[in-house]
């Protein structure tokens, strides 16, 4: 228990990280809210290697932190729209045969662009906002690529052999 303790604190820890790197990136393709999503590389792992329960722990730790240290109560309310959904996918996917890492990954990009933008047309009470829908279709398959390919390295390269061996010390 303590050694799982330990192992989501550096998760969070790392998602906290990645989530404050991407802070200080410019914004990609001129749409308000595309990333990278540098903080899902450790909710996808801990989704694999734990479970939803604690991928969902480090997400939300991580969402409360980095909004709150550099967010507004607004950016939490989107991340944690765009998480939730996200996390319901790709957990409901890991479970589907034929699903890679990746493929879970790019649904969980999509999935999360798709519940921030439900927040964003409620919020704004707007359903024009629906034009940025093309454009976060694609920033979520190609984030969601990157995202799973490197969780899925990381996989192997902590586990020493195949994925779903990591070696919890």
């Amino acid at each position: 228990m303590n050694k799982k303790t330990a192992y989501l604190g550096l998760f969070t820890a790392i998602a906290m990280i990645f989530g404050y790197v991407e802070t200080l990136l410019p914004v990609f393709v001129g749409v308000p809210g595309v990333k990278l999503g540098l903080a899902n590389l450790a909710v996808v792992f801990v989704l694999y290697e734990y479970g939803i329960k604690e991928a969902a722990l480090v997400s939300v730790v991580r969402i409360l932190a980095i909004g709150f240290l550099f967010g507004n109560l607004f950016s939490i309310a989107y991340s944690l729209a765009g998480a939730v959904v996200s996390l319901v996918c790709m957990a409901l996917l890991k479970r589907v045969p034929g699903f890679s890492v990746v493929g879970v990954s790019i649904t969980g990009g999509v999935t999360h662009n798709l519940g921030q933008l439900l927040v964003a047309m409620a919020i704004v009470e707007n359903f024009s906002l629906m034009y940025y829908l093309p454009v976060l279709l694609v920033a979520g398959v190609i984030t969601g690529f990157c995202i799973g390919v490197l969780a899925q390295e990381v996989r192997n390269r902590i586990s020493g052999g195949p994925p779903g061996k990591f070696v919890k010390r």
